[in-house]
């Protein structure tokens, strides 16, 4: 058990959508660099003053590359100072060579859990665990002192370590959201080819009959052969689109659409009151575009329901456009902070770039939060919209 913990910890990737730098960074840099230059020149004990300021220097600027260099800044960081240990055994100064401000190596450790692969992991901590082993040797403090400072060094490294598993924990919470999103919208898209290729049998079926005593009947079936076979094609296009990732059986069920909306807003939310607005064309959608608008004010709405602190209404407005749909949901509950999307609206995003379209949420204007999504027809206005590249 232990080995195969250790093998899956050795073949963990870098976390992914780590940024560069950022403007934290930067302030950090400075705050460090001036922290660095003032203790160097103002204080009076300072052992070996222009190398404890160099090396200080040194550990103020490789926090700059933490995020996509992690092991290489903590081997510069720890190298250094096992050099500078190794010195200062066979020197024996007075005092331990450096400045306070090199307290900001601290932050090198916190990113290599944080950022590191599993093997980066690893050896970066072999090579903090042998500098810190020489610095005990090279600081004849009390073992208790030692024990101390280890955990102080520790501390960040743990941190970084529970960071990184939230983050990792709530990615994969994400990717089941989204994937549940797809599932759903498959079946979705199997019952409406089902119903296609339903129709096409029948209409070819009356085709073959009449083939024989009326010619032009049978043209007619087959003209609409053809338009259901059309049909059919950009909903099985949509279907492949939605199961990359595999799935199973799906059962035949109704479809919830707009038509299903009025009785949707019938039912109670407690004290808050909808005004439901439906204008435009929105008669000849796509079958999942009409259950997508459906499953976007479904969501929009309870959440508003859960989260709108001292909201008394909600207005959700649908709008068929030339082109596409366009749906907004808004509260006017109080402008809390709500944290981060959560999984439903996740998913909802999936099943908009699914069908070529976006969704965005977010605070509104003035009060409340909002939800707005834009759907286009068909899949030919797909382009339309980079979000929707995945």
């Amino acid at each position: 058990m232990l080995r195969d913990d250790l093998r899956a910890l050795w073949s963990e990737p870098r976390p992914s959508g780590a940024p560069v730098r950022v403007r934290r960074d930067w302030m950090l840099l400075a705050a460090a660099l001036v922290g660095a230059v003032l203790e160097g020149t103002l204080r009076e004990d300072v052992v070996w003053r222009p190398v404890a300021v160099v090396f200080t220097l040194w550990l103020c600027v490789l926090p700059l590359w933490r995020r996509t260099r992690p092991l290489a800044v903590v081997a510069l960081a720890f190298g250094a100072m096992a050099l500078l240990q190794i010195a200062s055994l066979v020197a024996e100064p007075p005092e331990p060579v450096g400045l306070y401000t090199g307290v900001v190596v601290l932050v090198l450790v916190y990113a290599l859990p944080r950022w590191g692969s599993g093997r980066e992991i690893v050896l970066g901590s072999a090579l903090i665990l042998a500098a810190f082993t020489l610095s005990a040797l090279a600081d004849p403090t009390a073992a208790v002192d030692q024990f101390v400072g280890f955990a102080f060094l520790l501390l960040p490294a743990l941190i970084g370590a529970t960071v990184r598993f939230r983050a990792t924990a709530r990615e994969r919470r994400l990717d089941r959201a989204r994937s549940r999103e797809r599932e759903q919208l498959a079946r979705e898209l199997h019952d409406t080819v089902a119903h296609h290729v339903s129709a096409m049998v029948i209409r070819a079926q009356a085709g073959r009959v009449q083939a024989a005593g009326d010619p032009v009947a049978a043209v007619e079936a087959l003209l609409g052969v053809e338009e259901e076979g059309a049909r059919t094609l950009e909903e099985m296009r949509a279907m492949v689109a939605a199961l990359r990732d595999g799935g199973g059986a799906a059962e035949l069920t109704p479809l919830s659409g707009i038509s299903d909306l009025e009785r949707l807003m019938r039912v109670p939310v407690g004290r808050l009151r909808i005004d439901l607005g439906l204008d435009g064309e929105l008669d000849a959608l796509p079958p999942a575009v009409d259950a997508a608008v459906y499953r976007i004010v479904q969501e929009s709405v309870t959440n508003a329901r859960r989260h709108a602190v001292d909201a008394t209404e909600i207005v959700v407005r649908v709008t068929g456009e030339p082109h596409g749909v366009r749906v907004t949901v808004r509260d006017d509950g109080a402008r809390t902070a709500r944290g981060r999307d959560g999984y439903g609206l996740a998913g909802l995003r999936e099943r908009a770039a699914l069908l070529g379209g976006r969704l965005q949420a977010g605070p509104g204007a003035d009060r409340g939060w909002s939800v707005e999504a834009e759907l286009p027809r068909g899949r030919a206005d797909r382009s339309a919209h980079p979000s929707s590249r995945r």
